[in-house]
């Protein structure tokens, strides 16, 4: 016996179990009025009428009003979520069964709610400190010469160039801030070629050579027996990525420490591209959080090393636009490892 028809039956013995009571309170007071014996036969008609008539009152206001009132109140519940595919029904089973459903989907949409919620509010705060240290260096220098500086010939040029880093630092936050936005909507299209790794690779590295040897870190390319090996990706994005992965382990690096930029074919058609560093490395509690736009590991909010906080978090979106993976391994003190996939040209 299904829900629907237990409560159907529910239903129906309590109407009559009602309609009886009913029949017979009214049916004695009608004696009381009337004064006639309960085993006459117009009681008994009596009776019967009041019975059916109480019956079949109590069936058509549980049929009509009741089960009216259910199909609204699920019409309300339902009806209105385009998000929902349900059919509405009266059965009091399927519709609690529903309900809970919904109610877990709506504490879980109210959970991530919250946790976007917490993510724009950090998100705008570190922007907002981003923003404000090269605007006021910048506005504190420039007003300074405004004031009269500019008249010593011994300060007016150190103060213009330590202006124009500040807006070079400023410019270089909005470019990227751009790009990443480009990214999460899909307005920054790949352009997919074929291409040599290793090539690519050896370019970075030169352009990144004299950032390495202020620190004296050493840039090692694995000599793998096959230095043709190409890939079939974005080349101006994937350098990005290779750009900004050994340029983060220089600014991480310990002086006179080593990157090593290893290439490896781990499947059919699948290459894996591994950047290690020894430098400070990162605590386990902090890995899932880098490539989070502005995410400082360390919270003091000093970024004695520059860079405008984005870079991972693009590095991270290049990665995703490619439907490839990209891991991170780290031991605090020890180093880090970034490591990310590629197809392999055929």
């Amino acid at each position: 016996m299904n829900s629907k028809t237990r409560i159907r039956l529910q239903l129906f013995l309590y109407s009559v179990i009602l309609a009886f009571l009913l029949s017979l309170v009214t049916v004695i007071i009608s004696k009381g009025i009337n004064n006639f014996s309960i085993f006459e036969k117009s009681f008994i008609t009596v009776f019967i009428i009041f019975l059916l008539v109480s019956f079949l009152s109590l069936i058509f206001f549980t049929n009509f009003f009741l089960y009216k009132r259910v199909q609204e109140i699920s019409d309300q519940i339902f009806f209105n979520d385009s998000n929902i595919s349900r059919t509405v029904t009266t059965n009091m089973d399927e519709m609690l069964e529903e309900i809970k459903k919904l109610d877990n989907e709506r504490k879980s949409e109210l959970i991530e709610m919250r946790e976007q919620e917490n993510f724009r509010r950090e998100f705008i705060g570190n922007l907002a400190h981003e923003l404000k240290t090269p605007i006021f260096t910048s506005q504190s220098y420039i007003l300074t010469l405004l004031d009269g500086a500019y008249k010593d010939k011994n300060v007016n040029k150190k103060y213009l160039k330590i202006a124009g880093k500040a807006i070079d630092r400023l410019n270089l936050i909005v470019k990227d801030l751009d790009l990443i936005t480009k990214l999460e909507t899909g307005g920054s299209n790949l352009k997919k070629s074929k291409f040599n790794i290793f090539q690519l690779i050896e370019n970075v590295i030169e352009m990144l050579e004299i950032s390495a040897s202020k620190k004296n870190i050493q840039l090692v390319v694995d000599s793998s027996p096959n230095q043709s090996l190409e890939v079939y990706a974005d080349k101006e994005k994937i350098e990005q990525v290779l750009t900004n992965l050994i340029e983060n382990s220089i600014k991480y690096g310990k002086e006179s420490g080593t990157t090593e930029i290893v290439v490896q074919e781990v499947m059919e058609n699948k290459l894996i591209i591994r950047v290690t560093d020894n430098g400070i490395g990162v605590e386990n509690k902090n890995l899932e959080r880098l490539f989070e736009r502005f995410y400082r590991v360390d919270q003091t909010g000093n970024r004695s090393t520059g860079g405008s906080g984005l870079g991972l978090a693009i590095v991270k979106h290049i990665i995703d636009a490619h439907d490839e993976k990209i891991f991170i391994e780290s031991e605090l003190g020890v180093g880090s490892e970034f490591s990310f996939t590629l197809d392999q040209a055929n």
